[in-house]
């Protein structure tokens, strides 16, 4: 199974990965984006908000 991965260097922190899909995503205590555990990230939310970063910066592994 695939997994999103942030880049946290290129990420700017529009949030636009946490409004498409806050179930896999988050701003963390210390201000950065982070995935969140899940047994699946078919979800096409995710996708959506992969597709939609403005920096490119969530790749899959």
């Amino acid at each position: 199974m695939k997994t999103p991965v942030i880049d946290l260097a290129e990420c700017i922190l529009c949030e636009i990965c946490v409004e498409l899909a806050p179930q896999a995503f988050r701003i963390n205590d210390a201000d950065f984006v982070e995935v969140l555990p899940l047994d699946d990230y078919s979800d096409e939310d995710i996708h959506e908000a992969v597709k939609n970063c403005p920096k490119d910066c969530i790749t899959w592994e």
